[in-house]
């Protein structure tokens, strides 16, 4: 029962629309109406900013971050994890905002940095390398979520745990499915640091 009540808990905790707290909160804007209507970092930061974009970012990673130490708690590394994935369907689909969110990344990011902190690191070093070389949010990302994967695999990790990061992975092509098709047209966006729209 303890475990149940840790993964509801996960799924609270990343339901938390931190793009929407800051927006609204902080600047009197809901960032729904605004760039892609994405509550999530990158959108964020090209409606309000750059710091407000930092914090929501700061917020994704500590909510992905505190829901696998709470599974970890109470069940080791595996249900660590499992919370952690659970809080990234919360982010991806928050019932405190009809179920549309973000995309999961910082997330995610948040919970992979407790359970694979060297995985972690390495993954977002990937993805700082792709976006300033490339400046495009969505092939960072992409890039960074297949770095995790395989570096994952390299190090040794085994069983259920490599099989809910490859999970992962999926899922984040998955919700970038939209992205990889303009990315392909050449019509995704590039983000502009420091600028904002709103």
């Amino acid at each position: 029962m303890n475990k149940v009540i840790a993964l509801i808990l996960a799924y609270l905790i990343g339901a938390i629309p931190f793009a929407l707290v800051v927006g609204k909160g902080l600047k009197h804007v809901d960032v729904r109406e605004h760039g892609s209507g994405n509550l999530g970092t990158t959108n964020t930061m090209r409606v309000l900013g750059f710091r407000m974009g930092v914090l929501v970012l700061i917020g994704d990673l500590g909510k992905g971050y505190l829901s696998a130490y709470l599974g970890y708690l109470l069940g080791g590394m595996t249900w660590g994890m499992v919370a952690g994935i659970v809080a990234v369907l919360g982010h991806v689909y928050p019932v405190y905002a009809h179920f549309k969110g973000g995309k999961g990344i910082a997330t995610g990011g948040g919970a992979f940095l407790f359970i694979m902190p060297w995985v972690f690191l390495i993954g977002i070093t990937v993805f700082g390398i792709v976006l300033l070389s490339s400046r495009y949010v969505s092939l960072a990302s992409l890039s960074a979520a297949l770095t995790v994967g395989v570096t994952a695999t390299v190090m040794g990790y085994k069983g259920f745990i490599l099989f809910i990061t490859w999970i992962v992975v999926a899922f984040v092509y998955y919700t970038h499915r939209a992205n990889m098709g303009r990315l392909i047209r050449r019509e995704e966006a590039r983000v502009n640091f420091g600028k904002k729209s709103h």
